[in-house]
């Protein structure tokens, strides 16, 4: 499982012109799941994506990253992107041989989100499958990728 993480001061998702998920503060999840992947990885996934220091403490003003997306309150919006297990070695084309098929990635792309609704927090998302525009505010700039592979 690969996710892309954003710190945003907003971000929002459009389907066909409609915006259809929309966050201010918080973290911006971009969402591949892999052939491999289980509910450990998910899990995993969700509680790192909930507990990484990637925001500053306003109240030390260090500038160092203290707090997590749920110490500080903030909102996700999760994006699912088959994209990010393309692999580009070979050939001018990617190939996504590593990406789940459909129906497996949606039902762990689904388990995922209700993981990380359960911390309370708001979170958003784009429509799985759909052709999406995503438009980042990205804080900082921070973007960092995360990935767990499954144990064989």
């Amino acid at each position: 499982m690969r996710v892309i993480i954003q710190r945003v001061n907003a971000s929002e998702v459009r389907v066909n012109g409609e915006i259809i998920g929309q966050i201010k503060r918080g973290l911006n999840l971009l969402v591949g799941i892999a052939e491999t992947d289980t509910e450990i990885e998910l899990n995993w996934m969700a509680r790192k994506c909930l507990e990484l220091r990637l925001f500053p403490d306003p109240e030390t003003n260090t500038g160092k990253w203290e707090k997590s997306v749920q110490e500080i309150g903030g909102e996700l919006l999760v994006i699912s992107q088959f994209t990010l297990y393309g692999d580009c070695r070979k050939g001018r084309r990617p190939s996504f041989d590593r990406s789940a098929p459909p129906d497996q990635a949606q039902n762990l792309y689904q388990r995922f989100i209700e993981q990380l609704r359960l911390s309370g927090l708001k979170v958003e998302t784009g429509k799985f499958g759909a052709m999406m525009q995503v438009l980042i505010e990205n804080d900082g700039p921070v973007t960092l990728t995360l990935e767990k592979e499954a144990n064989p």
